[in-house]
């Protein structure tokens, strides 16, 4: 299946619930995701058979690689259940898990155990204040280092570390968090902050440019740059010259790379979303419980893909000038509401 763009999807990003345990200022802020936010109820949610059976279908046309998401997807009872049956779908190379690591010291083993591949664990600061400060709650880092241990062990690996950079924030933590990762078996990847969904309050004075990241982690230790795992690779990669390991950063600010995107995500309430930044998905769920069977559903999906014209962040950086002081204040408010990062997974 091929895009108006000529992009294949080749990526399926799973969300499992939209809750989470943490209250993220650029993802959930407690103002807008309190005590008297409606969450989805558990009958809205696709069962895992739902969620396995959509795989199938996309595997039969091009899907190679799903992630699982939230939301916080530990927090989906019995995830290595779903993991069981989405690795044993036929075509499916590579299965991976996105968690800020609170609840995996206990699960990594059983993860592993049932087929999951990989995981990557968010961690945006080493420094307690800063962590409670950007979590909105009273997160212990070592309990999050104690689950990227755990799941290092398991061999779901190597384990990517992802670090969201806010200017003012945690920028202070850079070298701290390159430090704490070097000569480990870890990829840390720095994440510039970036403007999803409409109630994280955005604003291009917070970015700080992959450049600068760079630059200052190579002043005290010289990088290198590498070349791409895999075509359509976000991160961008370098190691240590010393030998010390390797880092990546994810510029979707300053160098978007909507060309090569070949991700669709499946929200857990059975919405597919063609981008990160969409307003709106399509239902699945009603066709699934409608009783349709696989042809359909394939010639429903290869429909949302055929007309996918998605390129939000190529269009942000052509419709603005790059940050400097003369317009570093300057807010850039969503144009019409996108769906929230913690409803579709980052």
């Amino acid at each position: 299946m091929l895009d108006t763009l000529g992009r294949p999807m080749r990526d399926l990003r799973i969300s499992v619930t939209d809750r989470c345990n943490m209250r993220c200022r650029y993802c959930m802020p407690r103002e807008v995701f309190g005590a008297g936010h409606r969450f989805l109820p558990r009958d809205e949610l696709l069962s895992f058979e739902e969620i396995a059976r959509v795989a199938a279908v996309l595997a039969g046309h091009g899907v190679r690689k799903i992630r699982l998401t939230g939301g916080e997807p530990l927090l989906r009872r019995g995830l290595e259940n779903l993991v069981a049956m989405l690795a044993s779908i036929d075509g499916i190379e590579d299965l991976s898990l996105t968690t800020n690591g609170l609840l995996l010291a206990r699960r990594a083993q059983a993860l592993a155990d049932a087929g999951l591949n990989r995981v990557t664990v968010s961690l945006d600061a080493l420094d307690p204040a800063t962590l409670h400060r950007i979590a909105d709650a009273p997160v212990a880092p070592e309990r999050i280092l104690d689950g990227i241990e755990a799941a290092t062990d398991a061999g779901l690996g190597p384990v990517k570390v992802n670090m969201v950079v806010r200017r003012g924030v945690n920028d202070g933590e850079l070298i701290v968090m390159a430090n704490r990762f070097r000569h480990s078996p870890q990829v840390l990847r720095f994440i510039e902050y970036m403007d999803v969904g409409s109630t994280n309050g955005w604003r291009r004075e917070h970015v700080v440019p992959a450049a600068e990241i760079l630059a200052r982690i190579s002043a005290r230790w010289p990088l290198e740059a590498l070349p791409p795992t895999t075509p359509g690779e976000v991160a961008t990669r370098y190691r240590y010259a010393d030998g010390a390991g390797e880092i990546g950063v994810i510029h979707a600010v300053t160098a978007p790379f909507c060309h090569g995107c070949t991700r669709a995500r499946l929200s857990a309430d059975g919405r597919l979303y063609t981008c990160l930044f969409a307003t709106d998905g399509h239902d699945l769920r009603e066709l699934l419980r409608a009783g349709a069977e696989d042809p359909e559903i394939a010639a429903a999906l290869a429909g949302v893909w055929a007309g996918r014209s998605d390129r939000y962040s190529a269009e942000r950086s052509a419709a603005r000038p790059a940050a400097s002081p003369r317009n570093a204040r300057r807010a850039d408010p969503p144009a019409r509401p996108r769906v929230e990062m913690s409803y579709i997974g980052g």
